[in-house]
């Protein structure tokens, strides 16, 4: 994806920050949509589509945190959280709800470039298609968890037939595990699988869509039998009765 091609959307309520980023993105090719806050940005949403969105955490109403959980949620785009406070537990809690990067003010325009386009990387879709699978999944539909995964529609159902919204990273990791069942998987090896080749050894992205998996179809979250943790390795897709 070209810078020229991305489309950002910047959320502060500070007029001179996104004036700011506005000129600067746009100058270096960039399609920016600018809000004050979290209902501008849902109208804004209405109308563009935005391949990711800079975050502030202190907006007033709802905050950036509460607005990047509703993004992840529904949204498969990069999500970098923006903070002037700069303290530890607006990182750890950015990164527990859904954001790919966490930048303090004030920051180098240079480095956010950088950032976003590192983010955007790993939502790339471009490049040769999936691995083969090792063991092929019979039928069109397979369960996972406590819901059943419709391979053809790209669609999760749970038990009661209601559908589970989940983004296209969240379908592409699950249809990985169903075709490669009771087989441990590295980060690596996952990112590589969902075309999301370009990471470093401090991505936590895999990390916080497993988690958010797991809310959707363990039974208890905190306990998972479909998605494990195989400790020192990665994680394993362990079917019912595996």
């Amino acid at each position: 994806m070209t810078e020229a091609a991305c489309v950002v959307l910047v959320v502060d309520d500070d007029p001179d920050v996104r004036e700011f980023l506005q000129e600067y993105l746009t100058g270096h090719g960039f399609q920016v949509h600018t809000a004050e806050s979290g209902d501008g940005a849902r109208a804004l949403l209405n109308g563009c589509s935005p391949d990711v969105a800079l975050l502030d955490v202190g907006l007033p109403g709802e905050d950036g945190l509460s607005l990047a959980r509703h993004l992840r949620e529904r949204l498969d785009i990069g999500i970098i959280m923006v903070s002037g406070a700069g303290e530890t537990v607006d990182r750890i809690v950015g990164l527990e709800v859904g954001a790919d990067d966490y930048l303090a003010k004030p920051f180098d325009p240079r480095e956010l470039r950088a950032r976003l386009k590192s983010v955007l990387r790993r939502y790339q879709r471009s490049g040769p298609a999936l691995a083969a699978p090792e063991e092929p999944v019979a039928g069109r539909s397979v369960a996972v968890g406590a819901c059943s995964l419709d391979l053809e529609s790209h669609r999760l159902f749970d038990r009661d037939g209601q559908e589970v919204p989940i983004t296209a990273m969240e379908f592409e990791l699950l249809r990985v595990f169903a075709e490669r069942p009771n087989r441990p998987l590295t980060r690596d090896q996952l990112m590589n699988l969902t075309q999301n080749r370009d990471w470093d050894p401090y991505d936590r992205s895999i990390d916080i869509r497993i988690a958010r998996l797991r809310r959707k179809i363990e039974a208890e979250p905190e306990r998972p039998q479909a998605l494990r943790t195989v400790r020192g390795v990665g994680y394993m897709f362990v079917p019912h009765g595996g």
